[in-house]
């Protein structure tokens, strides 16, 4: 038994990465035809000639922050659809509301991948907890489950100790779900006497998987992995029997940028995660996910070779409102563009005496010249008065952040 899906999983770095750039053109292609929106992005540039990460990274970004105004405005989906409506398989209506179109096909949203890392294999009955009203995840873990030649028991959310009955009685050897909610069903269970001792393994994602409850799973005998998805994308990066980090899939490419830019940032510096997504029935083009994440160096003791993901780090977009008007990451590069700033910047949000205050941190050798002119933009592009540091290269934390608010929460 293989512990690897196929053979894409393990081919040389260089091959995959050869492999993708040259399905670009002709997927550009195909979206641009069949997606309004996707022609906006691409309008100007040849598809033919996005053959490489930095042309892609010349295209300009669709930020997930944007949908819902966007398909508020033209719907349903603000053009982003890759094939008309009426052929899509579903269609699917997320927190905003933010509206996803599913295409033909089992495995649409690619889980198969990551439940085969899981340890899933054909035959194994999985209980999928993830829900399946309006929203995409029940579906997107089935269909990776069927894509595999696993039965499915179609559990949804709740209803703890009818779930805690069902797995006793049907003995799957895998749970699908929120990290935390399997060990409410399992303490159920407990309380109920009901013999579950089926279960073996758990594919989790849709909230943090804390190191506490790794324990808790762990000290029980169970193999819980866990997944990195969006209700748009589907499946972007997934954990393996390792356990360090999350390996990506191999039909998306991921960038990682300057929160508020589309500026990919150096290996292993905190960004905002970025996924193209090779879907035909929604071919998202360097969408913004809104979150933080960044590079691991090396590849996966477990023998898959694609970049992997320290895993989500919080959110980028982390606009604060200061006396009354909004400033946001997309200002600080702004400033940072404007000054040729040398090194990181960080706008630093605190309270003195009930009064607003900021501070504009900048990495560079003192310059007073330097300072001055950070000064006068920080002004400029934010309307708002406020400090200039230069601080020592390097010293700002690799956290991802662009506007830090210090300021105590309300009471």
């Amino acid at each position: 038994m293989s512990a690897h899906l196929d053979a894409l999983e393990t081919r040389p770095p260089e091959e995959r990465e050869a492999a993708l750039m040259a399905r670009l053109p002709g997927f550009l292609a195909r979206a641009a035809a069949g997606s309004a929106h996707a022609a906006r992005v691409l309008a100007g540039t040849a598809p033919a000639d996005v053959t490489s990460r930095a042309a892609l990274a010349r295209l300009p970004l669709t930020r997930k922050s944007d949908l819902i105004a966007a398909q508020a405005e033209a719907p349903p989906f603000a053009g982003l659809n890759g094939v008309p409506v009426a052929s899509l398989a579903r269609i699917f209506v997320s927190p905003g509301p933010i509206h996803e179109p599913q295409g033909q096909g089992v495995d649409t949203f690619r889980f198969a991948r990551a439940l085969h890392a899981t340890g899933l294999r054909a035959g194994d009955i999985l209980q999928n907890c993830f829900a399946y009203h309006f929203t995409p995840a029940g579906f997107m873990l089935e269909g990776g489950a069927r894509a595999l030649g696993c039965p499915v028991i179609p559990a949804g959310t709740g209803n703890t100790e009818a779930q805690a009955r069902a797995m006793a009685h049907l003995r799957p050897r895998a749970y699908s779900g929120t990290p935390d909610f399997l060990k409410t069903v399992l303490e159920r269970a407990d309380e109920l006497g009901l013999d579950v001792s089926s279960l073996r393994l758990g594919h989790v994602s849709g909230g943090p998987y804390l190191p506490a409850l790794r324990r808790y799973y762990g000290d029980r005998g169970l193999t819980v992995l866990q997944s990195y998805a969006t209700a748009e994308c589907g499946v972007i990066a997934y954990e393996s029997e390792a356990r360090e980090g999350l390996i990506l899939d191999e039909e998306v490419i991921v960038e990682i940028v300057r929160p508020g830019t589309g500026d990919p940032v150096a290996e292993g510096e905190v960004g905002e995660v970025v996924v193209t997504v090779f879907d035909e029935a929604y071919p998202l083009l360097r969408f913004a996910t809104g979150d933080l994440s960044a590079f691991l160096p090396g590849a996966s003791p477990c023998g898959r070779t694609n970049a992997r993901l320290r895993g989500w780090m919080g959110r980028a977009d982390q606009a604060a409102k200061v006396r009354g008007l909004f400033v946001r990451p997309e200002m600080v590069a702004e400033i940072a563009r404007q000054c040729a700033a040398p090194g990181r910047l960080r706008l630093v949000l605190s309270e003195d005496g009930g009064r607003d205050r900021m501070e504009l941190r900048a990495e560079a050798a003192e310059d007073e010249g330097l300072r001055r002119r950070l000064s006068e933009a920080l002004q400029s592009v934010t309307r708002l008065r406020g400090e200039v540091a230069l601080v020592p290269p390097g010293s700002l934390p690799n956290d991802g952040r662009v506007v830090d608010d210090t300021r105590p929460l309300p009471a």
